[in-house]
């Protein structure tokens, strides 16, 4: 693995799902090998009724972005023509409000890449 001073962040989504957050980061290194990150962070409660966040992160290199993109979509496709009912269907499609993007790009107003929330 390389050294985290290689790594330079240039893009940055964030979307809150329940009690989850997703964040997608797209990162290069020094010599502009680009890849996306994947995380997953979860809140959880400890016994001393405090936080602490449980992370689980994909690493995904450029050459695999467009055979990820198609398994995903494939497995999202098979699920809403298989295995969900009309009306579940018909709620996925619903418009809804735009995600949180808090950290969406530098540059952007709040963009935060040390992410002082602390989930992540």
């Amino acid at each position: 693995m390389e050294d985290r001073q290689d790594q330079e962040e240039i893009y940055s989504q964030r979307i809150k799902a329940g009690k989850r957050t997703y964040f997608f980061d797209v990162k290069a290194t020094r010599g502009q090998d680009f890849y996306l990150t994947i995380t997953e962070s979860k809140r959880r409660l400890r016994d001393d009724d405090t936080f602490s966040y449980e992370k689980h992160k994909i690493f995904l290199y450029k050459e695999d972005f467009a055979k990820f993109v198609d398994a995903l979509q494939d497995a999202v496709d098979y699920v809403r023509e298989e295995l969900l009912t009309e009306e579940e269907v018909a709620e996925l499609d619903r418009p809804r409000p735009a995600y949180d993007s808090y950290d969406s790009r530098p540059g952007d107003a709040g963009y935060n890449p040390n992410r002082a929330d602390g989930t992540y």
